[in-house]
């Protein structure tokens, strides 16, 4: 098939754009150019690489057309975050491709109340992120069941990768937390550490994309969490994270209030974010209609991340 992926640079198109290619598809990248690739990999060689600014095109009006003019059997969105952009590329696609593949997000969920959380929980999304992508999901699924558009909407966790920093068990985004514990340094957590965060690999979410593309019959018209077998505390997170490095985790607990003042407010606003959705999904559904079978689990993704910031230099444990 020739498919088109839009936002093919980011962390999952590094692994993903890859797959596509040996699996025997024509791949049309689309990106703004602007970015180097997390992941190189000589299969590039084959891919056609186009430079568009999605936001402009579409302020245009011209971005659907763009798409459609390509030909592509099937498109792969990884960068939709408005409802109107999902509405814009839908019309321009309409009978002309025989898949459309959407990136959502595990934050459609909102807090959970039986967990892990399935696919069929109803959807109470706070945040502006969560509620666009839930309106997103929304659209393109009764698009499918309704009108026949051949849409599947899939939902990662935290992503986690070479290359980049990934969420620590603090809840945010700040390396030193990961030098913390290997030193051996005490770490504060809000509350009492028993929040959770899910992550998943970018190669498995690369994988569940390979897996609904070449199971259109049971993806299309259904949407599908794409993570780990299993969700992290944030205390058992730093508990492990500490036993890489042969220490013993000294943790500290402080109510949410106290502990926001500890750290940046960035910091803290993304942690609030974090443990005010505490996810915890359930990947039964694609494992038994996809096949999707994750080869990381949530503490191997990390550390492969995390070796590669030490080996890079990025973060120093010494």
């Amino acid at each position: 098939m020739r498919v088109v992926v839009i936002g093919a640079t980011g962390h999952v198109g590094g692994y993903l754009v890859p797959r596509l290619v040996e699996a025997g598809h024509e791949v049309i990248a689309l990106s703004r150019g602007q970015q180097r690739l997390y992941r190189e990999h000589r299969a590039w060689k084959w891919v056609r690489q186009l430079t568009v600014d999605r936001t402009i095109a579409e302020q245009a009006g011209t971005f659907g057309q763009l798409v459609r003019d390509l030909q592509p059997d099937a498109v792969i969105d990884m960068i939709c975050f408005t409802e109107a952009s999902a509405r814009h590329l839908v019309a321009a696609l309409r009978g002309q491709v025989q898949h459309f593949l959407s990136c959502g997000t595990i934050w459609v969920h909102g807090p959970s109340v039986q967990v892990p959380t399935t696919e069929d929980q109803p959807r109470r999304p706070f945040g502006e992120y969560g509620i666009q992508k839930a309106a997103i999901e929304a659209y393109l699924l009764r698009e499918a069941r309704m009108n026949g558009f051949p849409a599947t909407v899939l939902h990662p966790g935290h992503i986690v990768g070479t290359g980049w920093v990934p969420l620590n068990p603090a809840g945010n985004f700040n390396p030193n937390v990961f030098v913390q514990l290997a030193r051996g340094g005490e770490l504060a957590l809000p509350n009492l550490g028993l929040e959770t965060v899910h992550h998943v690999h970018a190669d498995d979410v690369a994988q569940a994309f390979m897996q609904a593309l070449h199971n259109w019959n049971v993806a299309v018209g259904e949407s599908f969490h794409v993570v780990s077998p299993a969700a992290l505390t944030l205390r058992g997170y730093a508990e492990a994270v500490a036993g890489w490095f042969g220490q013993e985790a000294r943790l500290r607990f402080l109510p949410w209030e106290e502990w926001r003042t500890t750290v940046t407010a960035e910091d803290a606003e993304q942690t609030w974010d974090h443990i005010a959705h505490s996810p915890n999904c359930s990947i039964e559904k694609a494992r038994r209609l996809l096949g999707y079978q994750p080869r990381y689990n949530s503490l191997q993704a990390v550390h492969e991340a995390v070796s590669w910031l030490i080996e890079h230099q990025v973060i120093r444990v010494d």
